[in-house]
């Protein structure tokens, strides 16, 4: 409302636009009924939503401001003359269906009536000189992370719409604690539009709010029976679609059918090949502009990237019209054909200067590619499509510290493929083996590595066997047999750095590194991580680089603390480069190590609280290698006993509050930023360990908690511990009633 007030003080044509049923005519009425004092001629509504006649849009307007029609003089004429000398407000309702009339009967008014100003609402701009556009987004709606802070909700628009419209429905009905899930779902699913939402409101006076969710499925034939007020378009949520789509060129119709085989956006390259191969990638443009313009689509741009969405609804629409054609089957299968050679180049890329553009756009695109693995896994034959797309995912995984993510669908494709002995599923089983090695899941790993063999056997390939031995080799550096780790290393290093795959040989480098290390060899370490630094470094790789200088410094750290420190911060720093959780951990861990050693005791404690706090984040405890566990532990004791119990508690708290920027900006620059400063209030806990907090309160176990997070029951143990100390408490008891006070204090905030 603030932002159209100001456009139409500066502005004498401002159009409100929007998909259907997301408010505009509301808005315009409400911003027109607080403007009216400023005309002295009036505010008239002129309504044009169940008009068709382009010829007698200037009648409709000359009917709403009770003109009579005058024989002798054309009736565009009349209007001009009529408003000439008066200081009116026009609001022109529904414009999109007769766009080309309107838009002329606006430009011929303004120029004729200096006093008039217009506040139009389409679904796409008049496209005019001087016209203002404001775009009306949906209504704001929380995620389901923060459904979990019932203060917080009052904040969103589309939750309080709900609830408002459930109380008209069903008096007596407010937002508690055992519906709150199921109304941020609703708003979530329904995207914030306030007809649907409204719609769905207006059916619990026949269902309960879980049916209703449940149903959502199937939204077109579930809201129906709106206001009898509301226009005949608004009746339903699938008439006030249609009339979208009816305005829509045959091309326009196409495309948005076509796009919705895309999940939660697109960008250009992407629509161009699977949605419109038959479009040049000048008309796909403009027919994608046309559709932004027509409020269909959802154009965001992101640190320079720009992608295209459709909500929810409209997604579900098209993806109708698309069954309807016949056009699904064919085109889901190129959507997934396109993501699978998307990831192969990117993990063929890996070891390059575009390391961190592939990163950003694999993340950007991991709905898309969920999707395409969702495929593999249902569509018969295709499973070992599914065992290449989520192995050249792995690296983006690890890189992301999405471990639990990545082992997931490894596990899920595994499966799904059958246990055929393929070249595939060996490279599949090497990824799920690095993975779990990662997390400390050694007997998990070791289930695979057995496998793996077995297939090697059968299959007789040598390229094979060479990776089955690496994935044996990192196991058993996780698992404590280094020197197996050692030898079957260097069994395989003279074939894997004459071989043309990169990452196999620098991964095989990066575990003779961090071997070296475990055993004190400190010559061989800085040799081999020299290697991988001059790989790195030639080609501009920013991830493995990070990892081969901590490794170095985990060797060096104890004999040379002072060379090691700018070893681990320069790794922080290429980690950070390319949001490398995994990395930041690994380094913030050495560095706590080496900054005890040189009695920096306060800054060591609130590095090993980041690290601590990173190590949950992906989903283990600590540095999985059994032999450097002792490390932290002498850390702990040396600081504890040197800072005191109190001070210890404290700097770790701190260190676990910080974001990843903030503990790279600290153990580079020894600076604490302003907002992280040690006045941080104790109950500052994260939005995943309110969640915990939540959950204890409601007397739920850790392997409870577990189950219910989809976590490892070790790492909701380390969420609960992180929150005592927070909270300065030393039982499950005071976390709930904790909980049970801040639920207390919202409810009189909200009195």
């Amino acid at each position: 409302m603030t932002e159209a007030r100001r456009l139409l003080a500066s502005s004498r044509l401002v159009t409100l636009t929007g998909i259907a049923g997301v408010g505009k005519t509301r808005l315009a009425l409400r911003v027109a009924t607080d403007a009216q004092r400023a005309f002295d001629d009036g505010v008239w509504l002129v309504e044009f939503g169940e008009r068709r006649e382009p010829q007698l849009v200037p009648e409709r307007v000359a009917a709403a401001l009770g003109l009579r029609e005058q024989s002798a003089v054309p009736t565009m004429q009349f209007l001009t003359d009529y408003m000439s000398t008066r200081n009116t407000l026009l609001i022109l309702d529904n414009c999109e269906h007769l766009i080309d009339a309107i838009a002329k009967l606006a430009e011929t008014l303004l120029r004729a009536s200096p006093e008039l100003r217009i506040l139009a609402t389409s679904r796409e701009p008049l496209a005019i000189g001087g016209e203002a556009v404001l775009r009306v987004p949906p209504l704001t709606f929380p995620t389901s992370e923060e459904a979990t802070k019932p203060r917080a909700l009052a904040q969103y628009e589309a939750v309080n719409l709900f609830t408002e419209r459930a109380a008209a429905a069903v008096p007596g009905f407010e937002l508690n604690e055992s519906n709150r899930d199921q109304v941020v779902a609703i708003c979530s699913e329904l995207d914030g539009l306030p007809l649907s939402i409204e719609l769905a409101a207006a059916r619990l006076r026949a269902m309960s709010i879980d049916q209703i969710l449940e149903l959502l499925t199937d939204r077109f034939r579930l809201l129906t029976g709106g206001s009898r007020a509301a226009p005949d378009r608004q009746q339903t949520l699938r008439m006030s679609i249609d009339w979208s789509h009816d305005l829509c060129t045959p091309t326009e119709q196409q495309m948005w059918r076509r796009l919705s085989i895309f999940s939660h956006g697109f960008e250009l390259d992407a629509a161009e090949a699977i949605a419109a191969p038959d479009l040049t990638p000048t008309y796909l443009l403009d027919v994608v502009a046309a559709l932004v313009d027509k409020s269909i689509l959802i154009r965001e741009e992101h640190d320079g990237i720009v992608r295209y969405r459709l909500l929810k609804t409209l997604r579900d629409y098209g993806r109708q019209r698309l069954h309807e054609a016949g056009e699904y089957a064919n085109l889901r299968r190129q959507h997934r054909d396109w993501y699978q050679d998307l990831v192969w180049k990117a993990d063929h890329e890996w070891i390059g200067p575009n390391q961190t553009a592939w990163i950003g756009r694999i993340d950007r695109e991991r709905p898309n590619l969920h999707d395409a693995l969702e495929y593999c896994m249902t569509e018969p034959g295709e499973a070992e499509d599914g065992l290449r797309i989520a192995y050249s995912m792995y690296r983006f995984w690890g890189s992301r510290g999405l471990l639990n993510e990545g082992r997931l669908w490894l596990d899920r494709t595994l499966a799904a493929q059958g246990g055929e002995p393929t070249a595939d599923r060996v490279k599949a089983l090497f990824a799920a083996i690095s993975l779990a090695a990662n997390q400390g899941d050694v007997a998990a790993g070791k289930v695979l590595v057995a496998e793996a063999y077995e297939i090697a056997a059968r299959l007789e390939d040598s390229e094979i066997e060479v990776v089955v031995a690496l994935a044996d080799a990192i196991l058993a550096l996780f698992s404590g047999e280094t020197q197996k780790t050692m030898q079957l290393s260097h069994k395989i290093l003279d074939t894997v750095r004459a071989g043309p795959d990169r990452p196999l040989h620098i991964q095989t480098l990066l575990a003779l590194t961090m071997g070296a290390a475990v055993l004190g060899e400190r010559r061989e370490a800085v040799e081999y991580s020299d290697e991988v630094i001059a790989i790195t470094t030639e080609c501009g790789e920013s991830i493995y680089r990070s990892y081969a200088l901590s490794f170095r410094g985990l060797a060096l750290w104890r004999d040379d603390p002072e060379d090691t420190v700018p070893l681990f911060r320069q790794a922080l720093q290429l980690s950070e480069g390319v949001d490398d959780l995994l990395g930041v951990a690994i380094g913030t861990e050495g560095l706590a190590w080496t900054t005890t050693l040189q009695h920096e005791y306060w800054r060591a404690a609130v590095l090993l609280g980041a690290a601590e706090s990173l190590w949950l984040a992906v989903g283990y405890e600590s540095m999985g290698i059994k032999k450097l566990h002792s490390n932290r532990g002498e850390s702990r004791t040396q600081l504890l006993r040197a800072l005191g119990p109190r001070t210890f508690e404290s700097a770790v708290h701190l260190g676990a509050g910080l974001a990843l920027s903030e503990i790279v900006t600290f153990a580079v620059e020894d600076r604490l930023p302003e907002e992280s400063s040690a006045e941080r209030s104790s109950t500052d806990l994260t939005p995943r360990e309110q969640e915990v907090a939540e959950l204890v309160a409601r007397g739920m176990t850790n392997k409870a908690i577990a189950d219910q997070l989809v976590i490892s029951q070790r790492t909701a143990q380390g969420h609960v511990e992180h929150i005592l100390a927070k909270l300065a408490f030393n039982s499950r008891t005071q976390i709930a009633a904790w909980v049970i006070e801040q639920g207390k204090a919202a409810r009189n905030d909200a009195v």
